[in-house]
C-alpha cells in the first residue's frame, strides 16, 4: 500500500483571494532558453542511449547558463556585436562496458547538435552559428551494462534524490490567461500577422478582485521597425490583439494591458532587438529560474523549486514527481465529480522505488463536502499513474508533455 493521505482543504479558493499574481517567461526569455536547451540535450542523450543500449542511462544536464551578449539594434536593422555564450553543465554516462568491450558515447557532439537544433526550431533570427557560442562541461561517468542488467535494469527505478514534486488543478482564470497570452503572441499565426514581435515575451498577470492587469515585455525585432511611429503602432497592435483574446478567457473581469512599459520614446529608449531575445544584449538566464511544470510561476500556489529541465526522465524525482503530481491533480479534477480545487505533494526517499513514494499528500477543496467516493476515486487515479511511470518517461522523451 502506498502512503497516501487525502484531506479536505479549508480555504476560500484561488478565485476568492483579493490579490493574485501569475507570471510566464516565454520561449525567447533567457531562462526559458536555458531550460529548453537543458531538456533538448537530455532528450537527445536519452534517445541515443535507448537506440544503442535499450535503456536510458544515467545523466543530469540541468545546469545550463546563458550569458548575455552585446548587440546594436537600430530601426531597420542592427547587428550582434558579441555572441551569446551558453554553457551546458552536468553529468552523463560517457563510457559503457558491454559484452563486446568498451563503448564511447559522443557526449559533446550530442550536446552541441541538440542545443543548436533547439535554437533553430524556436527562433527566426537567432543564428546558432553566428550569434551563439555553445560550450559544455559535462562530468563523464561510466556504466557496466552487463552488470546493470543483471541487477535488474528494467524494473522500477530507484529515486536518485530525496525531494518532492507538487501539482494543482484547475488553473485559475488569471493563470489560464497568462499562459494563453504568451502562447498566442509566440504562435506561428501571430508571427505571420506581426513579424516584428520577437520570441522573448514575458507576461506578468495581476488580479485585484475583479480587475486584471497584464504587463507584457515583448522584444521587437529591429529589422521590421522603420521608425518611432512604426514601433509605437506595433505596441498598440500587440495590446489590442491581446485584449481581444483576453476578453474571451476572462469575460467577467475589467482588463488592462500594458506593453513594454520601460520604453522612454523622448529619450530614445525602446525594446528593440536584432534577434528577438534580450539575451543578445546583457540579459542572462539559468536552468530552473523560469516556469514550473505547468508552464507558470504561481506564488499564490504550491510550488517546487526543482528544475524539471535537463534531469533524467527515469529516476530523477525532481522531474518525475513534479510531472506525476500535476497529472494526478489534473486527472482527478477532470474525472472525479465534486472537486473544486486539488493540491498534490509527493515526497521521495533516495534509493527507494520510484513507485513507492515516501508520502503522497492530497488536499481537496470540495464543491460541497469530501465524500468517501471522491477519496476512493482519487486513490485509484494515484495508483493508476504510479503503476505507469514508464509511460510518463516515454512521454517526456518524445516531447509530448509540457515541462516548463
Amino acid at each position: 500500500m502506498r502512503n497516501i493521505i487525502i484531506n479536505e482543504y479549508h480555504w476560500q479558493g484561488i478565485e476568492n483571494i483579493n490579490v493574485e499574481i501569475v507570471e510566464r517567461k516565454g520561449i525567447g526569455h533567457p531562462d526559458y532558453i536555458a531550460d529548453g536547451i537543458a531538456e533538448a540535450v537530455s532528450r537527445e542523450l536519452s534517445k541515443y542511449y535507448l537506440k544503442h543500449y535499450d535503456a536510458i542511462l544515467h545523466h543530469n544536464v540541468d545546469k545550463v547558463l546563458v550569458v548575455g551578449g552585446q548587440s546594436k539594434p537600430v530601426f531597420g536593422g542592427g547587428e550582434v556585436l558579441h555572441p551569446i555564450y551558453i554553457i551546458v553543465s552536468g553529468r552523463a554516462t560517457a563510457y559503457v562496458q558491454t559484452s563486446d568491450g568498451l563503448d564511447f558515447i559522443p557526449i559533446g557532439t550530442i550536446t552541441l547538435r541538440a542545443a543548436k537544433n533547439w535554437i533553430r526550431e524556436h527562433f527566426r533570427y537567432l543564428n546558432p552559428e553566428e550569434h551563439v557560442i555553445i560550450d559544455y562541461k559535462i562530468g563523464q561517468g561510466s556504466v557496466d551494462l552487463v552488470k546493470l542488467f543483471k541487477l535488474g535494469l528494467g524494473k522500477t527505478p530507484l529515486a536518485n534524490d530525496t525531494s518532492f514534486g507538487v501539482g494543482f488543478a484547475p488553473l485559475s482564470t488569471l493563470e489560464k490567461l497568462v499562459l494563453y497570452t504568451e502562447r498566442f503572441l509566440n504562435s506561428k499565426e501571430f508571427k505571420i500577422k506581426l513579424p516584428a514581435v520577437g520570441e522573448d515575451i514575458k507576461v506578468m498577470g495581476l488580479r485585484v478582485n475583479n480587475r486584471i492587469k497584464l504587463t507584457i515585455a515583448s522584444a521587437i525585432v529591429s529589422r521590421h521597425v522603420q521608425n518611432v511611429n512604426d514601433y509605437l503602432s506595433i505596441k498598440e497592435e500587440i495590446k489590442e490583439s491581446v485584449l481581444s483574446q483576453a476578453i474571451k478567457i476572462a469575460p467577467n473581469y475589467d482588463l488592462e494591458v500594458y506593453v513594454n512599459v520601460a520604453d522612454k520614446p523622448s529619450e530614445g529608449i525602446f525594446y528593440i532587438t536584432v534577434t528577438g531575445t534580450s539575451a543578445e544584449h546583457g540579459d542572462d538566464g539559468a536552468t530552473g529560474r523560469g516556469n514550473r511544470v505547468n508552464g507558470l510561476i504561481t506564488p499564490m500556489r504550491l510550488m517546487s523549486l526543482e528544475a524539471t529541465a535537463g534531469k533524467n526522465p527515469v529516476s530523477h524525482v525532481g522531474k518525475i514527481y513534479n510531472v506525476i503530481a500535476r497529472l494526478i491533480a489534473e486527472k482527478s479534477y477532470s474525472e472525479v465529480k465534486g472537486i473544486k480545487e486539488i493540491y498534490v505533494s509527493i515526497l521521495s526517499q533516495i534509493g527507494k522505488p520510484l513507485d513507492e513514494p515516501f508520502i503522497v499528500d492530497v488536499k481537496i477543496m470540495p464543491e460541497e463536502r469530501l465524500t468517501r467516493n471522491i477519496i476512493n476515486d482519487v486513490y485509484s487515479i494515484i495508483d493508476e499513474i504510479f503503476n505507469n511511470t514508464a509511460v510518463i518517461t516515454n512521454t517526456i522523451v518524445n516531447e509530448n508533455i509540457m515541462l516548463f
